[in-house]
């Protein structure tokens, strides 16, 4: 029987290309779900009553349905509707929507956390509800968004395995070919796991130099 670095020699490139894929769905959806949840946060704190209900309803919808469901609505139901998408852009479209109601909450918490005295003394100066809280507000939040966004980024990591249900070879799927063809669940699982494990633990290691670094400054 093949030894255990045999085998590991053997299968970790197969398992680096899935890994390739899963850290590019994160990248993507990252971005994409920061900036979808950055405009639902200030959606969910605007003065008009019926966008911060479609807000919320937004934000209620993708947080209480599961992701898997979303991503095979995007992939396996749109086309019903007419509109069919490659399998890359459909799995990131859905972790987007879905982190993006994740990131809005954690954003709506970091802003209302703010001492609501400097938004009052930023108006009160004539400053507009936006240039203040693109100034003076949002500014503040960031240190307090970094440890739950790293957390967010973290899960969406091990999210984008569920990606393997349209067909993407990233890690989790790459390591199922694997353990399929060789019969060695351990073995194949441990590298999987340990490649997850790398990607979460290097995130925090950032986070945490760089939140160092802002209470250095601050």
């Amino acid at each position: 029987m093949e030894s255990f670095w045999g085998y590991s020699v053997r299968i970790l490139p197969y398992l680096l290309d899935g890994m390739k894929w899963t850290l590019a769905l994160t990248a993507a959806s990252a971005v994409a779900g920061s900036l979808l949840g950055l405009l639902l946060a200030l959606a969910r704190l605007a003065r008009n009553k019926a966008v911060r209900s479609l807000a919320g309803g937004y934000v209620t919808l993708f947080r209480g349905t599961p992701l898997l469901l979303q991503i095979l609505v995007i992939y396996n139901g749109l086309p019903e509707l007419g509109l069919t998408l490659p399998k890359f852009p459909s799995a990131v479209i859905a972790l987007s929507m879905n982190a993006g109601a994740y990131i809005a909450e954690i954003i709506r918490a970091a802003i209302q956390s703010i001492d609501k005295g400097q938004m009052e003394a930023a108006r009160s100066m004539g400053m507009s509800y936006s240039k203040a809280m693109r100034r003076i507000i949002l500014p503040q939040t960031f240190r307090r968004l970094l440890p739950p966004m790293v957390n967010e980024m973290a899960a969406l990591t091990k999210d984008t395995s569920l990606a393997m249900v349209v067909g993407i070879t990233e890690l989790m799927k790459a390591s199922q070919h694997q353990q399929a063809s060789s019969f060695r669940v351990f073995e194949t699982y441990a590298w999987t796991a340990l490649g997850y494990l790398v990607v979460t633990v290097t995130l925090n290691t950032i986070a945490s130099r760089y939140e160092r670094k802002l209470e250095a400054r601050g």
